[in-house]
């Protein structure tokens, strides 16, 4: 049997004004922690601090500490500015007085 020694994965950070996207080929028992390190996404965006900042793998969310697979797209989720559902009902608000 073939063991795996590397495998794809890659990490996404979405902003307003743009994506930062990073493919990495890593060791077998990387951890999403050890991936966005891996990647210099902090380097280029200081502001992400893993105490605050949630991470997940394809919209779900997982404990840093998890081991990836082959494949995973690793996502740094940021704080709302506000609750999608606020901004419906305000819009709707505004549509309505028009």
């Amino acid at each position: 049997m073939e063991t795996v020694d590397q495998i794809q994965v890659e990490v996404i950070y979405a902003l307003p004004d743009g994506v930062f996207r990073k493919s990495l080929s890593v060791s077998a028992g990387t951890t999403l922690k050890q991936a966005v390190e891996l990647s210099g996404v902090k380097i280029k965006h200081p502001e992400i601090d893993l105490s605050i900042n949630k991470i997940g793998v394809y919209s779900k969310l997982r404990d840093p500490d998890s081991i990836l697979v082959d494949g995973d797209r690793v996502e740094i989720y940021r704080d709302l500015k506000i609750d999608p559902k606020e901004a419906r009902r305000t819009r709707a608000q505004q549509k309505g007085k028009l």
